[in-house]
């Protein structure tokens, strides 16, 4: 294989699109590929892709969903002029394919890709496509899907989605869980950026259970909420492991016998492939409502249950915590549930799927 093979990664905005578009990158690497991004500085990718070590080309655009018209016009020109950045970008690196894992990037650079002739690949990480890939997919040779949906007709490929190497290879769920007897162990996410109404109703959770029924928690917070939620806890003298960022998901996802989070494509991919059960409380406002329908088939397949956040508060998860469904052997169950949807050869699958595009060139 020869070293001077590139592909052109598109993905950016969030961690959901940025954290599978580097285990791709990192199954590509294995197979000896070069790797560039395309981005904007404004997103998640702008810490994390310099961080592992790979090379990222921002573009200068906004996205064009729920803005004023006079920004809407503004983006879409911005758009364009994207356009013409990525097909000189395109033009000098040469890849072999380019691949759209979502984020506004995405857009331009695989109109870009198509009109010099350069394969486009998308991956698509929830269960309702977003705007970026539907349009893409109307160009795109392959179409990679996180769920069993209908895009992209005959080139649709249900592969589940990337996820880090650590946590596909965590040990399953009855082998971590042989041993314990200690106080159930409930983790709580709220994605990167933590999310207040989960913080506000775990919070007030663990302040209306009595000390010896309380499990043991990790707690994420996000960056914003870190001092006020632990200020909280100690104001209450109640003992938990709360912090802004859990760097070692791994090592979170391992310790926990019980998720308590949202249900984002990245976050529901890593609850299967580590194989750990979730009480899901889908974001009310998501775009297209894709957080639910990703919570659905986390659910339909037996491994955790969906609270609306209308109807989340201290009562109802106080309730749920003291019911059989928190009982460790149920748990188990809906544990092995999950690992049982996981796909976690996702990120070899869509490298493998490049590289046919390689073979072409």
């Amino acid at each position: 294989m020869a070293a001077d093979q590139t592909v052109l990664m598109m993905a950016g905005g969030t961690g959901g699109h940025v954290f599978p578009a580097l285990a791709v990158a990192s199954a590509l690497a294995e197979r000896n590929v070069s790797v560039h991004w395309l981005g904007t500085a404004a997103g998640i990718e702008a810490r994390l892709v310099p961080a592992a070590g790979l090379p990222l080309h921002c573009l200068n655009m906004a996205g064009v969903r729920g803005k004023n018209p006079l920004f809407r016009v503004l983006a879409i020109a911005k758009a364009m002029l994207a356009v013409v950045q990525s097909m000189r970008l395109i033009w000098k690196l040469k890849p072999f394919c380019v691949v759209g894992m979502g984020g506004y990037a995405s857009g331009p650079g695989g109109l870009a890709a198509k009109l010099l002739g350069v394969p486009v690949l998308i991956q698509e990480q929830n269960a309702v496509a977003g705007t970026t890939n539907r349009l893409l997919a109307k160009i795109a040779r392959l179409c990679l899907t996180g769920y069993p949906i209908a895009l992209g007709g005959e080139r649709n490929r249900y592969i589940g989605n990337p996820v880090r190497r650590e946590i596909a290879e965590l040990a399953l769920p009855a082998t971590r869980w042989a041993e314990r007897s200690d106080n159930l162990r409930v983790l709580v996410l709220g994605g990167s950026l933590g999310a207040k109404p989960i913080n506000d109703v775990v919070l007030a959770t663990w302040q209306k259970l009595g000390e010896a029924q309380r499990p043991t928690l990790w707690h994420q917070t996000g960056r914003a909420h870190e001092e006020q939620v632990q200020q909280a806890y100690q104001n209450a003298g109640i003992a938990v492991r709360a912090e802004a960022f859990i760097e070692d998901m791994a090592a979170a996802y391992s310790w926990a016998d019980v998720v308590i989070c949202r249900a984002g494509a990245l976050t529901v991919a890593e609850l299967a492939a580590a194989g750990v059960p979730a009480l899901l409380v889908p974001l009310p406002h998501a775009i297209d409502d894709h957080q639910r329908a990703n919570a659905q088939w986390f659910v339909d397949g037996g491994a955790g249950e969906i609270i609306d956040q209308s109807v989340f508060n201290a009562d109802v998860l106080c309730k749920w915590l003291e019911s059989d469904s928190a009982n460790r052997e149920s748990l188990l169950n809906s544990a092995e549930a999950a690992r049982r949807l996981a796909k976690i050869d996702a990120a070899d699958v869509a490298a493998n799927y490049c590289m046919e595009f390689a073979n072409e060139s």
